[in-house]
């Protein structure tokens, strides 16, 4: 049993784990204003990545060497960094970064919708249905009105979003081959995998050294790169050890509001009256997937895909 002292130390590195993937969005939007999506995250990864691979040999231990795990590292790099990290730089250029928070906090939501589409192997309780069909409700709320209202750039930029959410998801389920290793493994091999595929499409794309990206960019990316992605990580990995992957999940609702909030103050953004009753739905929703019964709650420390930006 977690006596109180760690309990609330637990809760108070969740809540930061909440904001530090919150704020992610907001350091995506000031990197992308002078560093072109790709080479942000190709640099986010690398950075990241070999950090986690500090930690690890600081901790005495070694990635695997064999090709069979390096090939999934390389699979679930694709569907929870380089394509996702990607897509939502990209759409972040047009995307203010409280509306990709909400758009991106459906990430249980498509879990569950491809579980039952694809894997099947998991029953879909009531509750569970209900947050698919609230967060789904939301996320056609928020995107519907745009193509409504014939905003071209904006609903192919929330699409990508959207797009990013169904990788993360996949990642989800794919990250149930990794049972067995460290959770931080597939966390780093995954990082550096990303790093290896995203710098020579930075080298041919947009050639970096003849960019000359600001001052804040460049504070966004290395606040990217080492708060809001190796940082939390490590309090991610922890909180599974300590609240159990139930308890930790409560970060997908949390961050919401916070990254809004970071929007609003940071940014002076705004969001529509439906952009607003979308985020309720969502929120709603992720949180009647992701709370579980008190009955039926189970600790667990399986690291299946974190679905962070």
């Amino acid at each position: 049993m977690i006596n109180k002292p760690d309990r609330t130390r637990d809760l108070a590195l969740l809540l930061a784990l909440s904001a530090l993937w919150g704020a992610s969005y907001t350091f995506i939007k000031i990197g992308v204003e002078t560093i072109p999506p790709v080479t942000l995250i190709a640099a986010r990864t690398l950075i990241a990545g070999g950090i986690l691979l500090a930690i690890i040999r600081w901790r005495g231990l070694v990635l695997p060497k064999d090709l069979v795990t390096w090939r999934r590292f390389l699979v679930q790099a694709c569907l929870n960094s380089v394509i996702p990290f990607t897509l939502i730089a990209w759409a972040e250029l047009t995307v203010d970064a409280g509306l990709a928070t909400i758009l991106n906090a459906t990430s249980p939501i498509f879990t569950l919708l491809l579980t039952v589409l694809i894997t099947r192997h998991e029953p879909i309780a009531p509750r569970k249905l209900f947050g698919m069909i609230a967060g789904i409700t939301g996320t056609g709320l928020i995107i519907g009105i745009q193509a409504l209202t014939g905003f071209g750039d904006q609903l192919w930029a929330q699409l990508a979003i959207v797009a990013a959410t169904i990788c993360y998801a996949g990642a989800a389920i794919f990250g149930t081959n990794f049972k067995g290793l460290d959770p931080m493994m597939p966390a780093a091999g995954s990082l550096i995998s990303g790093a290896i595929i995203l710098i020579p499409v930075s080298l041919v794309v947009d050639r970096p050294w003849t960019l000359t990206p600001s001052w804040e960019s460049i504070l966004a990316l290395l606040c990217l790169a080492i708060f809001s992605t190796a940082l939390a990580l490590v309090i991610y990995f922890r909180l599974l050890h300590t609240l159990g992957s139930v308890g930790t999940t409560a970060q997908a609702y949390l961050r919401v509001p916070i990254g809004v909030a970071i929007g609003v103050l940071f940014l002076d953004e705004t969001l529509s009256p439906t952009a607003w009753i979308g985020l309720v739905c969502i929120i709603a929703g992720v949180a009647a997937m992701t709370i579980p019964p008190k009955a039926r709650v189970k600790r667990s420390s399986r690291a299946a895909g974190c679905g962070e930006c």
